[in-house]
């Protein structure tokens, strides 16, 4: 059998010689064994700050993007709102409420001076007709005779079957065949721009 405590011999004695004794080495690994402890809880923590940074990164762009959508949403509906003051039925509109009339046919000068078609002044279309008042009720005898009194600034016919206008009334045409006021543009002629 084999004696314990014998020096080996041949290659396990080559393999024995060239491993150091167990007390050396177990001081030599404590230094390794700390530094890779060491740079695992580094590398660990390292990773969670750079997850939360990524996750505060996160919560921030979906924040942006929420305010980019409301602000695009704005945005729309501003340009909704400017393209339908646009229109050109809204912008008469508007220039009607502001006073403005529409400008007739346009003259124009040639360079040396001359005016090629018939400069007119703007003026305004005859206003809409306003929706006719409802007949009063007749008179009884009774409210006759306080019509008679409040009547009094009220013109009253004429034998020619013509009401006679009150002082500070506007003369009115007195047919509808009698010709226009003179103050009335006639139409021009139409004009070609840039010739």
């Amino acid at each position: 059998m084999s004696r314990a405590g014998a020096p080996l011999k041949g290659r396990a004695g080559r393999l024995a010689r060239l491993m150091p004794s167990a007390s050396p080495s177990s001081a030599a690994r404590t230094p390794f064994v700390l530094l890779v402890v060491l740079l695992l809880g580094g590398g660990l923590i390292t990773l969670l700050l750079l997850n939360s940074a990524l996750n505060e990164g996160s919560f921030r762009l979906s924040e942006l993007k929420r305010d980019t959508t409301e602000l695009t949403d704005e945005q729309q509906a501003l340009q909704r709102d400017v393209d339908s003051y646009s229109q050109p039925g809204a912008l008469e509109r508007r220039a009607r409420e502001l006073g403005m009339v529409p400008g007739g046919s346009p003259a124009f000068l040639d360079p040396d001076g001359t005016v090629r078609g018939v400069p007119t002044k703007a003026t305004a279309p005859p206003p809409s007709p306003s929706p006719s008042p409802t007949p009063s009720p007749e008179p009884t005898p009774e409210d006759g005779a306080q019509a008679d009194e409040a009547g009094a600034g009220v013109p009253s016919p004429t034998p020619s079957g013509t009401a006679t206008p009150s002082p500070g009334a506007a003369a009115e045409p007195e047919s509808e065949d009698a010709p226009a006021p003179e103050n009335t543009p006639a139409t021009p002629p139409p004009t070609t721009p840039g010739r």
